[in-house]
């Protein structure tokens, strides 16, 4: 079992004793989503890919968040924000914004590209090194704006 997964297993234990019910629920969501990816692929997550599902369910948060605000739904908005709270913490720092236009030139110079037609190349490189500190559709649009 991966390190993160037992870390949120344990957390859930903890959550249990303390009589956390929220949080037990959250980190139950959290859990069922990386079973059912488990599941799903007839494999034992690793870390890397746990972060993946974490990101995941943080951006469906994030859309969730913005959808209930907008319908004016207070008590589904703070619901969403404590989860997506819950869920940012299993997930590592964030690359701050000079860090990550950095990275995009770095990748872009190792693999020499000069075209959006190599933009695949580019997110395939960022996307190992970048995994859960970054959001992807925003590196997207930075590579794409280099690249363009």
């Amino acid at each position: 079992m991966s390190s993160l997964k037992e870390r949120i297993s344990a957390d859930v234990t903890g959550a249990l004793k303390g009589g956390d019910k929220a949080r037990v629920g959250a980190l139950r969501l959290v859990l069922a989503a990386i079973k059912q990816r488990e599941v799903d692929e007839r494999v034992q997550l690793g870390d890397a890919d746990i972060l993946a599902v974490l990101e995941r369910l943080a951006k469906q948060r994030r859309e969730s968040i913005e959808q209930f605000a907008r319908a004016g739904r207070g008590d589904l908005v703070a619901q969403e924000t404590f989860e997506l709270d819950l869920i940012t913490s299993y997930l590592p720092e964030p690359l701050p914004p000079a860090a990550l236009e950095a990275a995009v030139t770095d990748a872009i110079a190792a693999i020499g590209a000069t075209s959006i037609k190599d933009m695949g190349k580019v997110m395939a490189l960022l996307k190992g090194s970048l995994q859960g500190r970054a959001d992807m559709t925003t590196v997207s649009a930075l590579v794409k704006s280099r690249l363009g």
